[in-house]
């Protein structure tokens, strides 16, 4: 039996969805409901469904975002959004990341039941064949999913934007709705680089334009880095550039 998770703001949606699908003729029972992004991925990870049915428009949400992530994490997850938000071009973008279906609200019976007929049959064709093959087809999935290659350009962008913040990888994991170690994999298999060395790279970028700076002493400097200390920005920059910032800064002014 297919399990299935229901995730949306609205009690009256869950509680409709719950009673009016008619969930054991396509083999499949609700194991859990949820109400924000928050809980939903929490029970999604405690329960792993073959089956999702969500909003992408709830309080402190980044829709997409989520759904990169749970078909990043979770490949053979169905997913089917449900939603009010009319726009084609975010339709295409989260059927692009691996989306099932796409449907608008109010979501007819016929839709519904579709949607459902898809993602069983899906499911159904994923069980078939050899454990093997199986697992290297997911491992396959993963390694080349336009949903990873949403999470970790996601992933980037937060870093060019909150470098200077006490960045860790836990926020970063959360604001990409995936696991630490999903993300710190995925991170190196796309750009070979931890999250501390692509968060210190970044800063030290930064840090030589804020070095041109003749007004701008090297302690201000690494504050304004989100460093803990002048002596760890100095290690990091030595051990990037070859050089302490106060060399940096004097090779600039020679030249």
């Amino acid at each position: 039996m297919f399990k299935v998770i229901l995730v949306d703001d609205e009690d009256m949606i869950l509680e409709g969805l719950k009673k009016v699908v008619d969930w054991a003729k396509y083999d499949c029972r609700v194991v859990a409901v949820a109400s924000d992004a928050e809980s939903g991925a929490k029970v999604i990870r405690e329960n792993k469904p073959d089956i999702l049915f969500t909003d992408i428009k709830m309080p402190n949400m980044d829709g997409l975002t989520m759904l990169a992530g749970l078909k990043g994490e979770f490949p053979d997850m169905q997913i089917t959004v449900l939603t009010g938000y009319r726009d084609f071009e975010y339709a295409t973008r989260a059927i692009q990341i691996g989306v099932t279906r796409f449907l608008l609200k109010p979501s007819k019976m016929d839709e519904l039941e579709e949607a459902l007929q898809v993602m069983t049959e899906n499911l159904q064709r994923q069980h078939k064949g050899a454990a093997g093959s199986k697992e290297k087809a997911a491992e396959e999935l993963q390694e080349t999913s336009p949903a990873n290659n949403f999470i970790v350009r996601e992933a980037l962008k937060y870093i060019e934007l909150h470098y200077a913040e006490k960045l860790t990888l836990t926020e970063l994991a959360e604001k990409a709705y995936v696991s630490q170690w999903y993300l710190s994999k995925l991170l190196n298999k796309y750009t070979h680089m931890s999250f501390c060395d692509l968060l210190n790279q970044t800063r030290i970028k930064k840090a030589e334009e804020l070095l041109k700076n003749p007004s701008l002493k090297i302690y201000e400097i690494s504050d304004l880095l989100g460093f803990n200390d002048v002596n760890h920005f100095s290690r990091v920059f030595k051990k990037i550039k070859q050089m302490s910032p106060n060399e940096y800064r004097n090779a600039v002014y020679k030249s």
